[in-house]
Parts: structure tokens; sequence; C-alpha cells
């Protein structure tokens, strides 16, 4: 089961972006945008982790961790019913602001701008340590190798350049080898929503990661006339 995340930013473009890269790195996703949205989709959802905007317009992430009681995850697991861990996002990097932020009960501080890959890992890591979980393993068909923490995928031990969208897609391909999966099946996996019905985006998507997966034989990724798409392993 995936994650849930709670993302509180008011900035709209931000929002948008951190909500769709956390979604496609396979997390699910609720964002808003004051602090006192925070605190109540804290309480009612209890999400699994809560990337916190620090400048918000009612009052600052700090005050929300500390209206929560402090991130339970400090030290171990959280206790059942305690306030999920807390990783705080701000543009203000002075010494003084992470020490308030780690003092106030935050697991992480990322200062804006950030790189999306490494804010993921922390997350990850984050999860890890209070949850207890341990890294996704690398998904292998014949040569082909996934890294699910690290987003590095190679064949024949050659690196493969993926977008996020091509690398979400060949998880789930690889996650369900051998077996045909629809195309909204792909499309509900990986992009979580529907395109108003339209489901071509994954035909497009699927010869986009043959052109970089299938350069060689055996071809892994097939179509099956009518119903969708399968990934294969190589007959011996």
């Amino acid at each position: 089961m995936a994650e849930r995340l709670l993302v509180v930013e008011d900035d709209t473009t931000l929002r948008e972006l951190l909500s769709a890269s956390l979604r496609l790195a396979g997390f699910e996703v609720r964002a808003v945008t004051t602090g006192a949205e925070a605190m109540e989709a804290v309480l009612h959802d209890r999400p699994d982790l809560v990337v916190l905007d620090v400048m918000l317009p009612d009052f600052d992430g700090f005050e929300v961790v500390r209206r929560l009681g402090g991130s339970g995850s400090r030290g171990g697991a959280p206790a059942a019913a305690g306030p999920p861990p807390v990783l705080f996002l701000t543009a203000r990097d002075a010494a003084e602001d992470r020490i308030s932020g780690l003092s106030a009960g935050g697991d992480d501080y990322v200062t804006k701008p950030f790189n999306l890959e490494e804010l993921i890992l922390r997350i990850r890591a984050i999860l890890r340590r209070t949850t207890g979980r341990q890294p996704d393993a690398h998904l292998s068909v014949g040569d082909l190798t996934l890294d699910p923490e690290g987003h590095h995928v190679t064949r024949g031990g050659r690196p493969l350049l993926l977008s996020p969208t091509e690398f979400s897609l060949l998880r789930v391909l690889m996650e369900h080898v051998g077996q045909v999966l629809t195309r909204r099946q792909l499309l509900e996996a990986v992009w979580h929503y529907d395109f108003g019905g339209d489901d071509s985006i994954v035909a497009s998507y699927i010869s986009y990661l043959r052109r970089k997966v299938d350069t060689c034989e055996p071809k892994l990724i097939h179509t099956v006339r009518g119903t969708g798409y399968v990934l294969r392993r190589p007959s011996r």
C-alpha cells in the first residue's frame, strides 16, 4: 500500500509540481495551503508524513508542528496515535531556522530551491526510519534491472535515462511481470487519473519506453492486441 503524504504549500505552482512528482514516485498525496488546513488534514486523514512549508498565510509551519504536539517519530517509530513525521520545506536557510525546525519536532529540513529526486529520497529515508519499512528490493527481468529507491535503471549493465513517468510505467510493468495490464489499469496506476477518459497517453509512453528499453534482443515489452501490454521474461 502506498504511503500517504500531506503537502502543505501555499505557492500554487510549487504545490502542484510537488503533488504530481510525489504521485509519480508512488505516493498517495493530499495538498493543502494553510496551517489550519494542515492541522485538520493530519487529524482526519492520518498521513504517514507531512511535507510542510514554513511560511504559510495564517501561521508558520513550526507552529503547526507545535500545535500537533511535535513529531512522534524522533528516535524511533512513532506512537500509533502520535503526530506524523514532518519534513520542513522553506526558503529560509539560516542555521537558527534549521535548529528551530528540528527543535519544534521536524524530522528533516530542506531549503528551496531543491532537487526533486533528493527530496523524494529524504522522504523515503524518513519513512524507513519511522515505520521500520525496508528499502524496496531491486526488480529484475532478464538483464533489465530497476532500483526503486535510487530511481536507476539498467539493461545489460548499461544505464537507461528515463523520465519520471517512464520510470513509473516501467516499474508497474516489472512489478506485474507476465501479467497483461489494460490501458485503463496502467493509466490509474501511473497517472492516478483518467485524462477525461482518453487513455491514448499510455500508448505514447509505451512507445517512448520501448525506444529505450527494447533497443536490443530479446524484446521485453509486448502488445496484446485489443487488451493491453505486458512485460515478459525472456524465454530460455
